[in-house]
């Protein structure tokens, strides 16, 4: 079900413009876009329709050229590097296409990583354990499966028990049965921990596991659709 609670992210009239030499790049143009708490949000698009530009705005690892973004009461419209950085720190966990794991650090160590420097962290096995990973705490990255390694991954981003979890891409390099494995770990932590949760793909499928669907053309919002038969993940097929 959507939540009728208020915004943890609103951003309103967000433009990004990039200068490529003398040709001005407009990866967003005029977007307005929300996430609620506990919610499970599919941004749905092809390669270069904005995705990525809307979810590191919304993220704190970008800034728009133009419009506002606030998380809860706090207008990060103009807030400094510094700021940015505790919002990341405190609030945002982020799972990408491609996993960024320490070659040399077990998946127990790459998850420590995060809740060594947050205030209320899980223990990190506690944290692999959620994500199906119990008995793979001691294992390197190179002993564990591609979705293992986008489950550690995952672990890594919740442990700090982020308000928020931001998922770029998160099956892309994974195959069906692997990328739905990573899925139904993505929905339980959206559903047991109650992070308002923000998916991107170019998947059309995978929308149907949504609570809401945003689509991006052309760095434009084309559609905002509440999804009200939400599929589990088990049931999407690709």
């Amino acid at each position: 079900m959507v939540s009728s609670k208020p915004p943890v992210l609103l951003a309103e009239s967000l433009t990004k413009t990039y200068q490529m030499g003398d040709v001005e790049v407009r990866a967003l143009q005029d977007v307005d876009a929300k996430l609620c708490e506990g919610e499970f949000l599919v941004l749905l698009g092809a390669s270069g329709s904005g995705k990525s530009t809307l979810l590191n705005i919304l993220g704190g690892l970008d800034t728009a050229t133009s419009g506002q973004v606030h998380f809860r009461d706090t207008d990060l419209s103009y807030a400094s590097d510094y700021e940015l950085t505790q919002y990341r720190r405190k609030h945002v966990g982020f799972v990408f296409q491609f996993y960024n794991l320490i070659p040399s650090l077990t998946a127990r160590e790459n998850v420590a990583l995060v809740t060594e420097i947050a205030d209320d962290p899980l223990d990190p096995a506690e944290a692999l354990e959620l994500v199906g990973l119990g008995k793979r705490v001691d294992h390197f990255p190179a002993q564990l499966s591609g979705g293992e390694q986008q489950r550690v991954a995952i672990a890594r981003a919740v442990a700090k028990r982020p308000s928020i979890l931001l998922c770029d891409e998160p099956t892309g390099a994974l195959d069906f049965q692997t990328g739905l494995i990573v899925l139904q770990v993505i929905e339980r932590i959206n559903r047991e921990l109650g992070a308002a949760t923000a998916v991107i793909t170019h998947n059309a499928p995978i929308a149907a596991m949504a609570d809401r669907v945003i689509t991006l053309a052309d760095g434009r919002v084309t559609s905002d659709v509440v999804n009200t038969s939400r599929k589990p993940p088990e049931e999407l097929s690709w």
